[in-house]
C-alpha cells in the first residue's frame, strides 16, 4: 500500500474520531437542555425540596456541566453506560440485547437490499430509456418518495390484517427458532428495503452509465463484446467506488434510521428502546444511544472512504 493512501486513511480516521468528538459535546449539550427537571421527573411532583436536592446532589446534578460532560464520556469509553434513572437497570446491559436485535434486522434488510438493488441498476443500465428501464425507475422513486411510516402501516394492513401471511407486531426474544424470527422481522426488513433500495439502485445505474461514456468502451464494442459482457465486465468493475460508498451510506441508515420502524412494528431494537426513554426523560439511556448511533454511522462513512480510497486506481498506481 502506497504512502499517499496510508495517509489519506489515517487523515479519515482520525477526522472520524474528530467528529464523533465533537458529535458526543452535541448530544451532552442536547440532553442537558431539554426543559423539566430530572430529579423531579424520578421523584414525582409531591418530592419535597430536600429530596430533590439529595437526589440531585447524588446524581452529580449540581456539578458543572463541563465535569458532568468529560466524566459521562470517559465512562463511554470504558464502558460504562450508567444507571437507567427510570428503572435503576444498567444501560450497557439493557442495550446489549436491543443493539443485537438491531442488527439483526439491520443485517438481513442489507442481504435483501444491496444484491436487489445492484441487479435492479444493471438490468436498468441493460435496457436503458427502455420499458423496463423505466418501470424499474419508476416503482423505485414511487417507494423511496413514501416515508418509512406509510410504508410500514401499508403493509401490516394488506399483508398482515388483510392477507394475514405475517404478523403486524415483530415479538422477538433470544431462544426464538431462526425461522420464526425471520418471519417476525419479514415486514420491517421488507420496509426498510424499500426505502433503501431506490438510492442504491439510481446511485448503481449513474454510475455505470457514467462508465460507458469512457474510450475503452468504446474499444470494447468495436472488439464485438455483447452490451451485456461489456456492462459486467468493463463498466461495472470500474464502477464499483461509488457504488460502494452509497451503499455504505446507506447501511449506515438502516442501523441508525430504524426508529421508526421499530416503532410501527414495536420491534424491541434500540430505537423502540429510545423512544420509550425519551418519554420518561430518562437522559443517559438517550445520551447513551445517541452516541452509539452515532459511532455506527460514522465508522460505517469512514469505511466507505477507505474502500472507495483503496479502489481508486489513481491511488494504488500513481504515476
Amino acid at each position: 500500500m502506497s504512502l499517499p493512501i496510508v495517509k489519506l486513511i489515517a487523515q479519515r480516521i482520525a477526522l472520524g474520531l474528530l467528529l464523533l468528538f465533537a458529535v458526543s459535546v452535541l448530544i451532552f449539550v442536547g440532553t442537558q437542555i431539554l426543559p423539566g427537571d430530572v430529579a423531579q421527573s424520578i421523584l414525582g411532583q409531591s418530592a419535597t425540596p430536600q429530596a430533590l436536592a439529595n437526589l440531585r446532589e447524588q446524581l452529580g446534578l449540581n456539578d458543572p456541566a463541563y465535569v458532568r460532560y468529560f466524566r459521562w464520556f470517559w465512562g463511554m469509553l470504558h464502558g460504562d453506560m450508567g444507571t437507567a434513572l427510570s428503572n435503576g437497570q444498567d444501560i450497557a446491559a439493557s442495550l446489549g440485547g436491543r443493539l443485537k436485535n438491531t442488527l439483526f434486522l439491520a443485517f438481513w434488510a442489507a442481504v435483501i437490499s444491496v444484491p436487489l438493488a445492484i441487479i435492479l441498476g444493471l438490468i436498468a443500465v441493460r435496457h436503458r430509456n427502455g420499458l423496463v428501464d423505466k418501470f424499474i425507475s419508476g416503482f423505485t422513486l414511487a417507494s423511496i418518495s413514501l416515508p418509512e411510516f406509510f410504508i410500514g402501516y401499508l403493509l401490516i394492513y394488506f399483508v398482515a390484517v388483510e392477507l394475514q401471511w405475517l404478523p403486524s407486531v415483530s415479538t422477538v426474544y433470544d431462544s426464538m427458532p431462526f425461522l420464526d424470527r425471520m418471519k417476525a422481522i419479514a415486514l420491517p426488513a421488507a420496509t426498510l428495503t424499500l426505502v433503501v433500495l431506490a438510492h442504491m439502485m439510481r446511485m448503481t445505474r449513474a454510475a455505470i452509465l457514467n462508465v460507458m461514456q469512457s474510450a475503452y468502451i468504446e474499444t470494447a464494442e468495436l472488439k464485438g463484446l455483447t452490451p451485456s459482457e461489456i456492462i459486467r465486465r468493463h463498466a461495472f468493475p470500474n464502477a464499483i467506488a461509488p457504488i460502494v460508498n452509497v451503499v455504505m451510506l446507506n447501511l449506515a441508515y438502516l442501523v441508525v434510521g430504524v426508529v421508526v420502524v421499530e416503532v410501527i412494528f414495536v420491534y424491541p431494537g434500540m430505537g423502540q428502546y429510545l423512544v420509550d426513554h425519551v418519554a420518561k426523560r430518562d437522559v443517559p439511556v438517550v445520551q447513551a444511544c445517541g452516541l452509539i448511533f452515532a459511532a455506527v454511522y460514522i465508522a460505517l462513512n469512514i469505511i466507505a472512504d477507505i474502500t472507495a480510497i483503496v479502489s481508486n486506481p489513481r491511488l494504488r498506481h500513481p504515476k
